[in-house]
């Protein structure tokens, strides 16, 4: 009976193991906002990291955050690093590809709570009088991301977050 019991358990444990070693070795999360105002006045608020604090859901994660600003003032080469509680973490990002009013690209890299390096885009696409605002993030799943995919919906987790800044950012840019 032990020895069935046993052999279950490995082969239920072999199973779970085998399926996340199937997971997809990327990831990418999206979300995107319809925005009443102009690209020219959303862009400077994606831009420089300064007017973040305005927007950004993950300025709130810890009141007494520690952030460093440095490189160029806004733009291409302008960085933002943080050191945080346990929820906001520590970190650096710094702006890789500016183009005016249509795209921010940072390089997106966290030390805690773990490591991880990710790109992450900011695209403005002008519709009529509002402007469609795209948040994504892609990189790689290590496996005990892929491990912990079966139990959390990565997607939603981080989604939500992107909700809320594109929110927090469409109520500061139609002001």
């Amino acid at each position: 009976m032990l020895v069935t019991i046993l052999i279950i358990l490995v082969v239920i444990i072999a199973a779970v193991l085998i399926l996340a070693a199937s997971r997809p070795n990327d990831f990418v999360v999206s979300r995107s906002a319809s925005i009443k105002a102009p690209a020219e006045t959303i862009f400077p608020l994606i831009n420089d990291f300064k007017h973040w604090p305005s927007w950004s859901p993950f300025e709130k994660l810890d009141p007494n955050m520690k952030r460093t600003l440095s490189g160029a003032e806004n733009g291409k080469g302008a960085a933002y690093a943080w050191e945080g509680n346990s929820k906001a973490g520590k970190g650096r990002m710094e702006i890789v590809n500016s183009v005016p009013s249509s795209l921010v690209s940072l390089r997106l890299d966290f030390e805690k709570p773990f490591r991880a390096s990710n790109s992450v885009d900011f695209t403005l696409s002008p519709s009529g009088g509002n402007t469609s605002v795209t948040w994504t993030m892609r990189g790689g799943r290590p496996f005990i991301a892929k491990l912990m995919s079966l139990f959390m919906n990565f997607d939603a987790l981080i989604g939500k977050d992107f909700e809320a800044g594109l929110d927090n950012l469409k109520r500061f840019a139609e002001r």
